[in-house]
């Protein structure tokens, strides 16, 4: 009998930004770490805005 597969330790997220233009960066955050909210540029609104933390979905 073969042993469960083991989760990774990093999660793939998907940071978007809150001006709401679509524009979004990936990274990588631990699994047990809390969810990431940063400030960072949004090249669309060409200011410096909130990204915060969206699961990163599955391509279809």
């Amino acid at each position: 009998m073969a042993a469960a597969k083991s989760k990774a330790r990093t999660l793939i997220v998907r940071m978007i930004s809150t001006a709401q233009t679509g524009y979004f960066y990936t990274t990588q955050r631990l699994r047990q770490g809390a969810s990431l909210a940063a400030v960072k540029y949004d090249p669309k609104a060409k200011a410096r805005v909130l990204f915060v933390e969206s699961r990163k979905t599955a391509k279809k």
